[in-house]
């Protein structure tokens, strides 16, 4: 009975939550191999946290989801600088401020960033986390994520642009 009877709750948890689960995570994640792999692991951590006797649901679901991807993006940064010799950003020319209108154009152009960029951007823009939150979960002090923010800022903003140049040519 033990076994059967938590499992059930959490099927229906499950059940309930999956596709906000998923929706949340494909918006960050920038690629949906990403994404179901991300969302898998939030539900195995929440059979883990049921199975353990506590209680989950949604929010908490969302807040393993943010966890798990922040993991990534900095696993993939770490990668990123292994691999790089040497990095340099160039300062990007001045492009429109007006709002992106295409929301598929903007995940490609998020997923296209480096991980770094791609983590502080969503932290604080989509999740709408103020600076020293974004600071916290990125493990840096808040100047350092100030001035992430910028540069992430302005490679967004080229790659918008480079983007958006590329689909009316």
């Amino acid at each position: 009975m033990g076994a059967r009877a938590t499992s059930e709750p959490f099927l229906d948890l499950y059940e309930r939550t999956f596709a906000d689960v998923y929706s949340y995570v494909a918006s960050r994640a920038g690629d949906r191999g990403t994404a179901e792999d991300v969302t898998q692991e939030v539900f195995l951590a929440g059979a883990r946290h049921v199975a353990r006797g506590h209680d989950v649901d949604l929010a908490w679901l969302k807040a393993v989801a943010r966890n798990k991807l922040i993991d990534r993006w900095r696993a993939r940064a770490r990668e990123d600088r292994k691999l790089a010799l040497a990095y340099a950003a160039e300062p990007s020319p001045a492009v429109d401020e007006s709002p992106p209108a295409d929301a598929d154009r903007v995940a490609q152009v998020l997923a296209g960033l480096n991980p770094t960029y791609r983590a502080a951007l969503v932290l604080r823009h989509l999740d709408r986390l103020s600076v020293p939150q974004v600071a916290e979960l990125l493990d840096r002090s808040v100047e350092a994520t100030e001035q992430v923010l910028t540069r992430a800022r302005a490679a967004f903003r080229a790659a918008y642009a480079g983007a958006s140049g590329a689909d009316h040519a």
